[in-house]
């Protein structure tokens, strides 16, 4: 090309460089961008490029763009009238080729009805229209089905024309009571379908509307009496508070500014909130005024029903009662659905229960929590009847003969991929629903330009579109699957566990590549690992809401009603037992919600199956609903990942640690098989063999991934390097996520190792330490232990010789009849005879002991009393004829002393002590001396006394 335009680059670096220069200069031709009506004709075809031209056309308020077989919606978050005027739909109607003119969703509704026309097999069409909550629909659908209503009148009669009018606008009508009982403000969208639904427009031969039926999926019904935060209930209920009369608020006993439990955030006002349109479309329906003020007093009676709430019992054995605020509630909600007042608090308050073959009846009063369940159960069977009861009254009215139809075109508005924090039972079925239809795109469009491109000789490798048909077999397979596991736990007679559940799932389905667990959760759950990403779902309440259980005695209190409506609702002789009414004896399985939800859906994908399909892909620019506002980041979440060389190596640089040792070397010159080549570019250069070294781990991630009977060939490799970026599918960046978890689960066991062994070591360091310091304070304990008692025996010993000393002193001086003069004069002559000197020495030594052995208790005898005596005295055993002991005689009053009496001449002061207070005596005691005066009494004064 170069060499034609007569330039001659000296290098392939020009080259690139050149190309370079013209791809920048393409991207920042804004003006070039948003004149591109199909992605298909942007060069070159790149993420990138692909998202500025979306975004180039979306501020040029050009939101529909095509890309391919796919009509791409951009939600615009403002009304433009002239985008969908009548006059606009004529326009596309009467185009020779309505492909030519700008991208539209007239576009599609004209090419389905001239394939109708043209009577190619399959003559009946369908149109899906997918996208996430809040991308637009519910508004597309409705665009979808005015446009139908115009191009498909062409009566020839004024007659025919108006029923034809009559049908068209019957069948319009039907989108605000459907919007109004079935849609809900969330967090993401103001106008959130919580309901899936398929429209069939009827076609003649002339391919004129004769009339459309309606069929409905899933409806959120729990939303009656649980709303998340910040979330609102249905439209309807905001609409009969907000638009009701004064004379239908007296009726339906709605005052102003009355709170409800169920109706949270009031003082929001949306457009949905009209409550004319809806009685109007009503009246258009064929329900007439009294019948919507009996659905609207029923509807009341479910508010005031949720502002019932229970007191907890301090007896087991008695019924629950209700909170005093709360019994006006109980009151009214009886009157507005025309139960009795008793009757209805009972059912709710008392569990009945049926046992034994002659099915005995015994009653059960409910705790706090069970009564609530009861309660909300109430509700939402009413409700989800109303709904039915709805929706065949809409089918009733706008449904034609079988034999005035010939030919169909299906509108087909489900929910959108859903993953939440908490999953239930209800994200399961939309996800498996999501996975049946993108099954059904594969199959209709990429396989079949897989197949062209092969016959056309092309290669078809840019991309490989993963088949999920390893998911799908893992939710509905055969024999076991999640959903035959949960129905099994639902037919087996016992209580539901959240982890045996889990556990039963994780064994039975352990070889699905599509089941993963995640075992730092503390809640029991499993992940499935969806087309769109992996989900958690929790299992707890997953078997109870698959069941679905109403109690027998709630429907047979709505069938004592009084209430019009709530009679044809719930009618006393039903023709066929229904899910509210098992019979005793009957050994089929009960109907389950996945049970029916599995079979509306396989119903819709054979009606899909026999149609042209279509496709409608709704995008919303921004979380936020804000005009004019384009965020990449959030409209790149629906399709592949693209990231810069930068960010893909700091994420997953770990990843070279799972390398093989015996692989090439991070320059090898033969790179992995399947992988492209690129020139790096300036700093490009020092991540190419970081990124090589990621690129090698590849087929250790894909080998562990794959199953055991698939082989290395069979598995894609969906990544692609450009020359700044990496082009990665969900299957592939969920392999590098899983790749990434286990080498950081790797390093997590080697950190903690290092951890419990420093830890370990530490523990050992401070035990000894410990013990060291403890002995340490136990020696010094010791010695200090040792010095004071060191201390205290000197002390005592110390006091003992000072006593010993005093009392000796204190027994010589008032020992009487010693004559003071000779111990002075020879105190140490030795003229004193031995037994003198004896005998001084004992007198000195002993005399204490003579005083308790005088007071000794009664019992002993004088014998071995004299014997105490003698040995104390170390008196001369052998001639005790040479002593006299004189003992005191316990029968006789005070005290007498015990002396030995020496053989020499002793003088003894009988009648006055020359002690101070000998003379007074104490009170007697038997047993014990007072004093040591007490031993000089006189014997006569003490008997006289």
């Amino acid at each position: 090309l170069f060499q034609v335009n007569g330039h001659n680059p000296r290098s392939d670096g020009q080259a690139r460089e050149y190309l370079r220069e013209d791809l920048q200069e393409f991207l920042d031709g804004e003006v070039l961008l948003f004149q591109l009506d199909d992605l298909t004709r942007v060069n070159p075809v790149t993420l990138e490029t692909v998202l500025r031209c979306l975004q180039a056309r979306y501020m040029a308020d050009r939101f529909y763009t095509n890309a391919g077989c796919t009509l791409v919606a951009l939600n615009p978050f403002k009304p433009i009238p002239q985008l969908y005027s009548p006059e606009l739909m004529r326009e596309y109607h009467a185009a020779p080729q309505p492909q030519k003119l700008k991208p539209h969703v007239f576009t599609v509704g004209e090419q389905t009805y001239r394939n109708v026309k043209s009577l190619i097999e399959p003559v009946n069409q369908s149109i899906v229209v997918s996208g996430e909550s809040g991308a637009g629909k519910t508004w597309t659908s409705r665009c979808l089905m005015k446009f139908y209503a115009v191009v498909a009148a062409s009566p020839a009669s004024w007659e025919t024309h108006k029923i034809a009018e009559r049908i068209e606008q019957r069948i319009l009508n039907s989108n605000p009571v459907m919007e109004a009982f079935g849609n809900a403000c969330t967090l993401r969208n103001n106008n959130s379908s919580r309901f899936g639904k398929f429209i069939q427009l009827q076609l003649n031969r002339a391919q004129q509307m004769t009339g459309a039926a309606v069929q409905t999926y899933l409806l959120e019904k729990t939303r009656v009496a649980c709303q998340a935060s910040s979330e609102r209930n249905f439209h309807i209920f905001y609409q009969i508070c907000k638009g009701a009369s004064e004379d239908e608020r007296l009726q339906w006993h709605l005052p102003e500014g009355a709170a409800f439990s169920w109706l949270p955030n009031p003082e929001r006002s949306l457009e949905e909130d009209c409550f004319e349109v809806t009685r109007e479309a009503m009246l258009h329906l064929g329900i007439d005024t009294p019948t919507q003020n009996n659905i609207f007093k029923v509807l009341a009676g479910l508010l005031h029903l949720g502002n019932i709430q229970f007191a907890a019992s301090e007896d087991e054995a008695q019924p629950c009662q209700p909170m005093d605020d709360a019994k006006c509630s109980v009151r009214t909600a009886s009157l507005l659905l025309g139960l009795p007042e008793d009757v209805l608090l009972e059912t709710v308050q008392i569990r009945t229960i049926r046992a034994g073959r002659q099915q005995q009846v015994f009653r059960k009063p409910c705790p706090r929590a069970e009564c609530d369940t009861r309660r909300d159960c109430l509700a939402k069977l009413i409700y989800a009847r109303l709904f039915d009861w709805l929706v065949s009254v809409i089918n009733s009215s706008i449904c034609a003969d079988t034999d005035s139809w010939t030919t169909f075109i299906g509108l087909l508005d489900v929910y959108g991929f859903e993953s939440f924090p908490d999953n239930s039972l209800e994200q399961l079925c939309i996800n498996y629903a999501n996975e049946k239809l993108q099954q059904h795109f594969v199959a209709h469009y990429l396989r079949a330009q897989q197949e062209e491109y092969a016959v056309e000789g092309l290669e078809w490798s840019f991309v490989n579109y993963q088949d999920n048909q390893a998911c799908l077999d893992l939710i509905e397979g055969s024999p076991i699957s999640i959903c035959s596991l949960i129905n099994e736990e639902c037919r087996l007679n016992r209580p539901s566990s959240a982890a045996q559940l889990q556990t039963r799932i994780e064994t039975a389905l352990a070889g699905s590549p599509c089941l993963g667990h995640n075992k730092l959760s503390r809640e029991p759950s499993f992940i499935v690992v969806h087309y769109a990403g992996p989900v958690r779902y929790h299992t707890a309440g997953l078997v109870e809401k698959n069941k679905d259980p109403v109690p027998p005695e709630l429907t047979r209190l709505l069938q004592q009603s009084q209430d019009p409506l709530l009679m044809g609702l719930f009618p006393t002789n039903p023709k066929e037992k229904t899910q509210e009414e098992p019979s005793g004896q009957s050994r089929n399985p009960v109907l389950t919600v996945v049970s029916k939800f599995k079979a509306s859906l396989e119903q819709l994908l054979q009606v899909l199956h026999s149609t042209t399909p279509h496709y409608i892909r709704c995008i919303k620019p921004n979380s936020q609903g804000q005009a004019q506002t384009f965020v990449q980041e959030e409209v790149i979440n629906t399709g592949p990942k693209l990231i810069s060389h930068q960010n893909f190596v700091e994420r997953y640089k770990l990843l070279r640690r799972l390398r093989p040792h015996t692989s090439s070397g991070p320059h090898s010159p033969h790179p992995a098989k399947g992988l492209p080549e690129w020139c790096p570019h300036s700093e490009e250069a020092m991540l190419e063999p970081l990124i090589q070294d990621i690129l090698h781990t590849l087929p250790v991630l894909t080998q562990a991934a794959a199953t055991p009977g698939d082989s290395a060939e069979a598995m894609p490799a969906p990544m692609h390097c450009g020359r700044t970026k990496v082009f990665i599918t969900d299957s592939m960046l969920e392999l590098l996520e899983c790749g990434r978890a286990q080498v950081l689960e790797q390093c997590a066991r080697c950190i903690q190792g290092g951890w419990r062994r420093h830890r370990h070591r530490e523990q050992a360091r401070q035990r000894r330490a410990a013990m060291l310091i403890q002995a340490a304070i136990r020696s010094w304990l010791t010695r200090k232990h040792i010095q004071r008692l060191h201390a205290a025996a000197t002390v005592i010993k110390h006091a003992w010789q000072k006593w010993r000393i005093r009392m000796a002193y204190l027994a010589a001086k008032e020992l009487d009849g010693v004559e003071e003069k000779h111990f002075s004069q020879a105190p140490c002559s030795l003229s004193t005879s031995p037994l003198q000197t004896r005998f001084l020495e004992a007198i000195i030594r002993l005399w204490p002991l003579g005083l308790v052995l005088a007071n000794t208790a009664m019992g002993v005898s004088s014998f071995q009393r004299k014997l105490v005596v003698w040995a104390c005295l170390h008196l001369p055993r052998g001639s005790p004829s040479s002593y006299s002991v004189q003992t005191a005689q316990q029968d006789q009053a005070g005290v007498t002393s015990i002396r030995a009496l020496p053989q020499g001449s002793i003088k003894f002061h009988c009648r006055k002590s020359p002690l101070r207070y000998a003379d007074i005596c104490p009170e007697p005691s038997p047993y014990s001396v007072t004093g040591f005066n007490q031993i000089l009494l006189e014997r006569h004064r003490l008997i006289h006394m």
